[in-house]
Order: structure tokens, then sequence, then C-alpha cells
């Protein structure tokens, strides 16, 4: 009788452990979307090692979604953050995760801000500074975002998914986080997935819109040598672009304000530490966080849906859409250029903020046409009022969708 006994509960034992393990809850009911969300996460690891597609910020997000869909692993509740809210109740009892704590970060807005200081760290207003029609340019780009915008409204979406939809045209990965944790939380790991894989491919998706909109002979246009700027234009620079764009539009004062901070640290030359701080060792850290905690949000209920296979689909017309803007820009402002002032409209296409990538594109089909048509640095002040353009469009949507 003992070892009856005995041997039941052995067997009782093992068939909790089984049922319990995260091996049993794959068999449970919706078990299944996790099993493909682990695959999912595998997929996007393999893109981000062997292809390289933005591995800084893919691996990480592609690793925080794998520990999310671990089943049993309760790393990250969505719940807590339910309603657009967060219940602090929940982390006072001790209920919250790791993936919960990071993810603060996100929903509170502080990682894209703190991104946003390394960029401006990193980045070089001198192009555009010299050529101020750039920030034309920039601005056209964002007719993506825009245009967007509308098709998502037009699919059904609400006006709130449609701005943080949107912002996908902007190809600027720490923008779109921030408005959709604001906006939209429950998309941001279709939308932040979405805009990392289309930055990746910008080699890709740029030049055939770039040949298509323009002709060979505007293809071969050589602009102007740059001038040189002074240190005293990039100093005034950041502290009057911030004022002017905080008085117009203070919902980007947040990302706008922190860009040029750490542009302001690079260019005075009396904050060499923290310069190169916020460029390496606060931009690697921040980095790891804000990639882990908004794959934690890719859970199999808010991703494996309709409007996920919409996102993918609506980000590449946004994508496609900011990088034509600026080229037909280019080509209308050629209408009023004199001879010898002409803009090469392959240069418009940078105006998306995908720093400084789409600068080199535009540098390489150029010169597919002119191997001694050096368009790089002229692209580049597209490309960065891009960076400017995409967060002062984020405070559009903002204000009016916020």
């Amino acid at each position: 009788m003992i070892t009856l006994l005995q041997s039941n509960f052995i067997l009782d034992s093992l068939n909790d452990f089984v049922s319990q393990s995260g091996i049993g809850l794959f068999f449970a009911p919706g078990g299944w979307k996790m099993a493909v969300m682990i695959g999912l996460a595998c997929f996007l690891l393999w893109l981000a090692i062997k292809k390289q597609f933005e591995p800084l910020l893919l691996l990480p997000i592609a690793f925080g979604m794998l520990l999310t869909n671990l089943p049993g692993a309760e790393m990250f509740h969505s719940e807590f953050f339910a309603g657009g809210h967060v219940h602090w109740e929940h982390f006072a009892h001790g209920e919250a995760g790791l993936l919960d704590i990071l993810y603060l970060g996100v929903k509170l807005g502080i990682y894209p801000c703190l991104i946003f200081i390394g960029v401006g760290a990193m980045t070089d207003f001198g192009p555009l500074i010299a050529n101020p029609k750039s920030f034309l340019l920039g601005a056209a780009a964002q007719l993506g975002i825009f245009a967007t915008f509308i098709g998502a409204y037009a699919l059904g979406f609400a006006p709130n998914e449609c701005g943080s939809i949107g912002i996908i045209g902007g190809a600027d990965g720490p923008t779109s986080i921030f408005l959709t944790a604001r906006l939209a939380p429950e998309l941001l790991g279709p939308i932040a997935i979405a805009a990392y894989s289309y930055m990746a491919l910008v080699p890709v998706i740029q030049p055939p819109i770039m040949r298509a909109l323009t002709t060979e002979k505007e293809r071969v246009i050589k602009m102007k040598q740059l001038r040189q700027v002074s240190k005293t234009e990039k100093i005034l620079f950041p502290v009057i672009i911030t004022i002017v764009i905080a008085l117009l539009l203070p919902s980007a004062a947040p990302l706008v304000g922190c860009l040029m901070l750490g542009n302001l640290m690079k260019e005075c030359g009396v904050v060499d530490r923290l310069a190169k701080t916020v460029q390496n060792e606060l931009m690697n850290i921040v980095v790891i966080f804000l990639g882990i905690s908004v794959g934690a949000t890719a859970t199999g209920d808010s991703f494996l849906n309709i409007k996920t296979i919409f996102i993918l689909c609506l980000g590449i017309l946004a994508f496609s859409c900011g990088s034509a803007g600026g080229v037909l820009l280019a080509k209308l402002m050629n209408l009023f250029a004199k001879e010898g002032n002409k803009i090469n409209p392959l240069i418009g296409s940078a105006g998306v903020s995908a720093v400084p990538m789409a600068a080199r594109v535009s540098q390489t089909v150029g010169q597919e046409y002119d191997h001694s048509n050096f368009l790089l640095m002229h692209a580049m002040g597209p490309n960065v009022a891009g960076v400017v353009g995409s967060a002062v469009a984020a405070g559009i949507l903002l204000a009016f969708l916020g």
C-alpha cells in the first residue's frame, strides 16, 4: 500500500511539474502564439547577426521578444500598462517582472530622449547651416508620415493608431517609439520592428524610387561646394532651434531639446568628457534597455493579428512616400533656380531620418552616373534636417492626438 501511494505521489508530482513548466504551457490555449513568436524572435536574431540589419537595436529587440514569450517566465505584464496608463499598484506590491521595470523608461519617454542626446552629439549640422534650403527637403520627406496617416485612417484605424503608424515614414526609430508609447502603446512592438527593419533596408528601398522620379540629366547635376561654417554658427544653431521649435510646438520640445543639447555639447568644445559619454557609454546602455523593453511588448496577442500585417504594409508606403517627397520637392525647386544653382534631386531622398545611411545612398546612386560627382556632404543637409523634421512631425501628431 505504501509503495502504491508513493507511486501515485510521484506521478502526481511529475504531472504537476509538466503542466506548470514552460513546455506544458505550449499546449495550453493560445500556447501556439508563444511558439510562433519565439520562432520569429529567432529569425530577427538571425537577421541582426547574419545579415546585420540594424543589429545594435534589432538584436536587443529580438531578444526582448524572446524573453517576453517564454511561457511562465512572467517578465512582462501588458495589463500593468492597460489603458495607456502605468498601474503603479502592481509595482508597489512587488508583482512586476524585470521587463516591466525596464519598460517604464519607454512608457515615460525617457529612453528615446536620452538616445536623442547621443544622436545630437554625433551629428554635424554644418551642411544644413551652409545650405538652409536643405530644411525644405527634410520637411518634404515627412510627406510619408501624413500621407500614411490618411491611408491608415481609410483602413479603419483609430486616429491615435494612424499617427503611430504614419511616424514610421520618418525613418527614425526613437521618434517612432516615443510617439507610439504615448499614442498607441499596444502597437509598439510591430511599429518598432517595422521602423528599424525599413531603416536597415534603405539601400534596397530608395534607389528604385530615386531612379523612377529623376532623369539621367538630373542625376548628374553637380552642386557648388558648401561654404565653411564657423564655430559660432554651430554653437548658436542648437540654441536657436530649441527656442524656436519649443515656442511654436511645445510637444516637440523633449525630442528636439535633447537632440540640440547633445549637439551643443559636441560643438561648444568645453564639455568633451560629457560629449564622449553621451556618444558612447550612455548611448550604448540606453540602446540595450530600449531594445529589450520594446521587444517585450511583442507578445503573441498583440503581434499575431491583421493589424500587424497592415502596419508592415503601411510602413513601407510611409517610407516610400517620404523618400519620394524629398526628390519631388528638389525637382520643383529647380524650376525656380538659376542655372548653376540647381539641386541634384537625388539628395532629396536623404530627407528621411536614417542618418547617415540615406545620405550614402544618394552618393552611391549619383556616382553610378558620374564618378566625379560627390553628393555626400550635400545630402547630409537634408539628412540631418530629417532628424529635426521627424521630431517636429511627432510633436504635431502628439499635439493633435495626444
